[in-house]
């Protein structure tokens, strides 16, 4: 069968099958393998059986051409250690003998021989029994091949399709999750799980979740259309009889799975919760994001074995998506929530500096009458009666502590509105702290308190507001002289380092209680005070020195023992730059711009011929103004509302107008408008007198056409050492060389701004 006929191409040396040839004669060996040559095989001649046996060992043969009668190991006893390998248990084993009895025989068969050939042997015999086994091994090699062949084709076929199934479950899990995660509103996303789930899955699917992230569960179910271009229907709730048996259903398999003793299912991992259980609708599967139970699915008859690796993983997913959603309406719910409650701390902040601008502005308004009428008795010699000029005496003090304390209040309400600019400029910051002390000296003079001050001899140079800085002095000191006794000790030291200008304030006084040390600095924070409120003050004064500190780029610290131990507060300022510190002192500059400037400047006798015009609503503020104006010299008139002052210039033409702008109807700044449009009165002085003094109600002032700005209650002084200044400015102006038109009125308007600057320092 596999014999070469003459001109036949041997087969390739890895088809070719291995046979043994085993003999101890070498002429033998010549012969059998003269024999087997035609056959196109591998021939493999030993000369023993050890030698057999070895090659046995090494390859696999498909026949064995053993003599029996061998030296050392006969041909029988090698055939049966043949035999007890496992790769040659099977192989056939012909043996050639010169003379066989039936006792060798059986014995030769009984160890696996299949053939007994006698010597001589005949060719044609022997290459045909050999050439059977030759054709039966290579037959079974290759139907084993093929045998291979197709468990390898079948196994890359089951591969193939796991493969694709894999793809097409990574596929569609991949789209499931992008439309679950898509959206973050919980009834989007579970209207999408169910058409991912109807009717691919299950002909009704009903989903139920605990928490949409708006405080409340949520019922869905989705059933099948009847025909295929229908689209599935939804039925939201569980009123309808089928909806509550689902529910019902879905709740009970969740309380199963969550149950101690709950068994795990077939298809899940040992020792894991079971993922899916039967219910007699169809079977639920939990939605699980680590310990929280959010929910169940439940598949009503399915129409196939349910693909559940699929539906786990979907489940899964389904899960962090619906928990992602209850996060974000939770969170949404809580910005919500936060956000309405800053909105009420922002209106209840605006009201509170809406109220606190307004109660400024009001209280402002009875204390401008209070205070023209002080001065009014004064100038009217009420030094002949010394009940009287005591009685003004401490009218005028009480006056000017409430108008103290409603410029705190009004400053707070500009600081915390972010209103508040300062006027930056180089000062010197002893010059400073000596106008600070001055408001606070009658305090300290009336408790006999003892105030030591240390300075440096010369200048302090710094960039900052003068006024504001005067101020954090002056409340410092006060703040210090409220809460120290009769005869107590106030220390104030100022000095200078490379690191900047440190102020120091130190009291012997009551100290501060731990607790409320760190809230020192707070709105409205005042310590323990008895029924008699001795020290007074509205808890602001520190809190507008802290922020107008900051303001200038500093810190301020305060530092107590405890009660009893006195406190200390520290300022640290920075120091300028080189070239921000001046050659000569700015300290008469200041001087004209801090409190009190106007009072202590000489005021030349005025001129009656000056005509000014009193207007405000308020009777007692604009009768009790030009009283005191008519004392110091002037012609004085009044109005009560917008339309009479400007019929009243456009007739009387005054020089001056004090006006207010809190007016009914028309307000103080149309008034001005209106005023200002009069030829006659295009030159004039206007002085804006108000309750309100924001930088914008200086701004809209300027705007409207005032030249100054005064906050109620107005000094009178101050009042009639500004008109006079004018009227002396204006008289030198009309002196003068005549000038242009255009001229004149850039000089007013120069004028103007200067008389603006001046007063708002």
């Amino acid at each position: 069968m596999n014999g070469l006929l003459d001109g036949d191409t041997p087969p390739p040396l890895e088809d070719r099958a291995n046979i043994l040839i085993v003999d101890d004669l070498p002429e033998k060996l010549l012969v059998f393998e003269t024999i087997l040559e035609d056959l196109g095989q591998n021939l493999v001649i030993v000369r023993s059986g050890s030698e057999a046996l070895r090659e046995v060992l090494r390859r696999e043969f498909a026949v064995i051409l053993m003599d029996v009668n061998m030296p050392g190991i006969d041909g029988l006893e090698t055939a049966r250690l043949i035999r007890g390998y496992r790769r040659s248990a099977h192989t056939p084993i012909i043996f050639v003998t010169a003379y066989a009895d039936e006792l060798q025989t059986s014995q030769g068969y009984s160890l696996g021989a299949v053939d007994y050939i006698l010597s001589p042997v005949i060719p044609d015999v022997l290459r045909s029994k050999v050439r059977v086994f030759v054709d039966l091994y290579i037959m079974q090699q290759r139907l084993q091949q093929q045998a291979l062949e197709r468990i390898a084709i079948a196994r890359a076929e089951a591969a193939q399709r796991a493969a694709e199934e894999n793809t097409r479950r990574s596929i569609f899990l991949a789209q499931a999750g992008r439309v679950l995660a898509d959206s973050l509103d919980a009834d989007v996303g579970m209207r999408r799980l169910l058409a991912l789930l109807v009717p691919r899955f299950a002909p009704r699917a009903l989903l139920w979740l605990r928490d949409t992230g708006r405080g409340h569960e949520r019922v869905l179910r989705c059933d099948a259309p009847a025909g295929q271009p229908e689209t599935p229907i939804y039925t939201e709730g569980r009123e309808d009889v089928l909806s509550e048996v689902l529910y019902s259903s879905t709740r009970d398999a969740l309380e199963a799975l969550a149950a101690p003793d709950a068994r795990c299912d077939e298809g899940s991992p040992s020792g894991q919760a079971m993922p899916r259980c039967d219910t007699g609708h169809g079977v639920v599967l939990p939605l699980v994001t680590g310990e929280r139970v959010l929910g169940g699915l439940l598949l009503c008859d399915p129409h196939r074995p349910p693909d559940w690796p699929t539906l786990e993983e979907l489940a899964g997913r389904a899960a962090i998506a619906f928990e992602n959603a209850r996060l974000y309406g939770a969170l949404q719910a809580e910005i919500i929530e936060r956000r309405q409650a800053e909105n009420s701390l922002l209106e209840a902040s605006r009201r509170k500096d809406e109220f606190l601008a307004m109660l400024s502005h009001e209280l402002r308004n009875p204390l401008a009458p209070i205070r023209n009428a002080v001065e009014v008795m004064r100038q009217l010699g009420a030094a002949s009666d010394a009940r009287l000029g005591q009685s003004i005496s401490v009218t005028d003090r009480q006056v000017k502590h409430l108008t103290r304390l409603v410029d705190e209040l009004l400053d707070v309400a500009r600081i915390s509105q972010g209103k508040i600019v300062l006027k930056t400029e180089t000062v010197d910051l002893t010059e400073l702290v000596s106008q600070g002390l001055e408001p606070v000296q009658p305090l300290i003079a009336s408790q006999d308190q003892t105030l030591v001050v240390s300075m440096p001899e010369g200048p302090v140079w710094m960039r900052g507001d003068g006024a504001r800085l005067i101020q954090v002095v002056t409340n410092l000191l006060h703040n210090a002289a409220k809460y120290t006794g009769p005869q107590g000790r106030i220390e104030l030291t100022l000095s200078t380092n490379e690191a900047g200008i440190d102020l120091m304030v130190r009291d012997n006084g009551r100290g501060i209680e731990p607790s409320l040390l760190p809230h020192v600095f707070d709105l409205f924070e005042q310590g323990p005070r008895g029924l008699d409120r001795t020290q007074g003050g509205l808890g602001v004064g520190l809190t507008l020195v802290q922020r107008l500190v900051e303001l200038h780029h500093g810190t301020v610290r305060a530092h107590s023992a405890g009660p009893g131990q006195g406190s200390e507060f520290h300022v640290h300022l920075p120091v300028p730059q080189q070239d921000e510190v001046p050659a000569a002192s700015v300290a008469p500059a200041l001087a004209a711009a801090a409190p009190g400037g106007w009072a202590d400047k000489p005021r030349a006798t005025p001129a009656r011929a000056c005509r000014v015009l009193v207007v405000d609503d308020n009777r007692d503020a604009a009768e009790s103004m030009a009283v005191f104006l008519e004392l110091a010299g002037f012609d004085t008139a009044v109005e009560l509302d917008g339309p009479g002052a400007i019929q009243h210039c456009a007739i009387g033409t005054p020089r001056v107008v004090l006006l207010d702008i809190g007016l009914p109807g028309l307000d103080g700044y149309e008034v001005a408008q209106r005023i200002r449009a009069l030829p006659a009165m295009a030159d004039a002085l206007l002085i804006a007198l108000t309750g309100y003094g924001q930088m914008d109600d200086r701004r809209r002032a300027h705007e409207a056409g005032f030249d100054v700005h005064l906050v109620k209650p107005a000094d009178p002084d101050a009042v009639v050492d500004l008109i006079e200044e004018w009227r002396l400015r204006d008289q030198a102006a009309r002196e003068t060389a005549p000038q242009t038109e255009a001229q004149a009125d850039g000089q007013t308007d120069g004028q103007r701004d200067g008389d603006m600057r001046a007063v708002a320092s």
